[in-house]
């Protein structure tokens, strides 16, 4: 008998972005929490976010994955790339996203290298401005992500006429 039906194998891929160490004077003293910024994507044009918080690192990160898995959008994907150049904005953060040609890669820095990764684009450009803060710059390319549209392939009537 296998013992492979403990193990539950997980069809995202989950990266852990930033934990943070947060604590907060009470009466008692102070009270320190965890929180955890984590990304998951099945690499297939899926991808989402979510913030955990607890009193030990494992726990925030155990949360924040199920939060991101509740959280995950779809993504429109043209072959290996984005159909179109995209700009969001959230709060100070700014994201410019362009389509790339086939083999030039993931030009991104930061954490939206982490997010294209892992909704499975391959060739891409982007550009960050404004803020530092790692959780408007996902929320930001989650945004412009979610705002892609989808190619039409339109026939011409000049084709068919010519055949």
């Amino acid at each position: 008998m296998s013992n492979t039906g403990y193990l539950k194998q997980s069809e995202y891929e989950e990266r852990v972005l930033q934990i943070k160490r947060v604590s907060k004077k009470t009466n008692g003293g102070n009270s320190i929490k965890f929180t955890a910024l984590v990304v998951v994507g099945n690499k297939k044009g899926t991808v989402g976010y979510g913030m955990g918080k607890a009193v030990d690192v494992p726990s925030a990160i155990q949360k924040g994955i199920k939060a991101a898995k509740a959280n995950t959008i779809n993504i429109n994907l043209a072959g290996s790339t984005i159909p179109h150049e995209i700009n969001a904005k959230y709060n100070s953060a700014k994201v410019m996203l362009k389509p790339a040609p086939v083999g030039s890669g993931i030009i991104a820095g930061g954490v939206v290298r982490h997010v294209v990764e892992l909704a499975g684009i391959t060739d891409i450009s982007s550009k960050m401005h404004g803020s530092n803060n790692k959780v408007c710059n996902v929320i930001c390319s989650l945004d412009a992500l979610s705002k892609l549209k989808p190619i039409v392939v339109v026939e011409q009537k000049g084709s068919n006429e010519s055949k």
